[in-house]
């Protein structure tokens, strides 16, 4: 399997809290999430726990006949919250958080999970492509969008409702995301396909995907072909041509795109 990706900061002087990282046969994209406060409850940052949690998952995906991607998703959650658990408040709603996917390719069938508000596209050989999406956060992220438009941003009164949106994470009827409790990981949509009907595969942060979902600008049929045809930095490029014009605040943006899925181990220069 090959991976190509491609990540750029929200903004020039600010950590990127995205992750994207691969094995010879997996891929790994994480994005991570804070709010202001976060610093105060984990001085590591948003930045450092995606990078961890992403790390992570990389050495576990490694060996051959590993567990399955639920079960390797919750070591890892397990094993970053123990790196902080003595000196952050990994409990705290602020603490840092993330969206994660990952693709497997082994004997012939590509395993797939996501967690979280990432996106994990399979470009299937006839048809359209799977889009695999956990819908959760976004469905509950609307209810307050109404809220947070009526209230100065930057406020304690903003940054109330968003500590009241985060208290939604990681509980029946809420959303699920990597962060302190390893059993979130239980709530991830997975699946898998034969190899054989694939020709690709994408994994996209959230602020990759709003070319599609927010801006609705490309379709993810477009997406793969784009990325088959120009590559994952095209696909950002994209991105900050459509935030700059819809004068809508750029966010961290990362691709992973996946080919030659049925190929033994190994990938090329330029590649993850």
């Amino acid at each position: 399997m090959r991976v190509t990706t491609a990540s750029a900061a929200a903004r020039s002087g600010r950590a990127n809290e995205d992750f994207a990282g691969a094995v010879p046969t997996a891929a790994v994209l994480v994005d991570g999430a804070g709010i202001p406060g976060t610093g105060s409850v984990c001085p590591h940052g948003v930045a450092w726990y995606a990078a961890r949690l992403g790390g992570s998952l990389l050495r576990l995906l490694s060996p051959a006949g590993a567990p399955g991607l639920p079960a390797l998703l919750a070591a890892a959650i397990e094993q970053v919250t123990d790196d902080h658990r003595d000196t952050c408040d990994v409990a705290d709603p602020v603490s840092p958080s993330a969206a994660v996917a990952v693709l497997r390719v082994s004997e012939g069938i590509a395993e797939y999970l996501v967690l979280g508000d990432a996106v994990l596209v399979l470009d299937t050989a006839e048809g359209a492509p799977l889009v695999v999406s956990d819908p959760r956060e976004v469905a509950i992220s609307r209810s307050y969008e109404a809220a947070l438009e009526a209230t100065a941003e930057g406020s304690d009164a903003y940054h109330r409702i968003l500590r009241d949106l985060r208290a939604n994470r990681n509980r029946p009827g809420g959303f699920w995301v990597a962060k302190d409790d390893p059993r979130a990981a239980d709530e991830a949509v997975t699946g898998s396909r034969p190899v054989s009907g694939l020709s690709g595969a994408a994994l996209l942060s959230n602020g990759a995907g709003r070319l599609v979902d927010l801006f609705r600008l490309s379709d993810w049929p477009e997406v793969m072909s784009v990325l088959a045809s120009s590559g994952p930095a095209e696909i950002i490029h994209r991105v900050r041509q459509a935030e700059a014009r819809h004068a809508v605040a750029a966010d961290d943006a990362t691709v992973a795109h996946c080919t030659d899925l049925a190929s033994g181990p190994g990938s090329g220069p330029g590649e993850a």
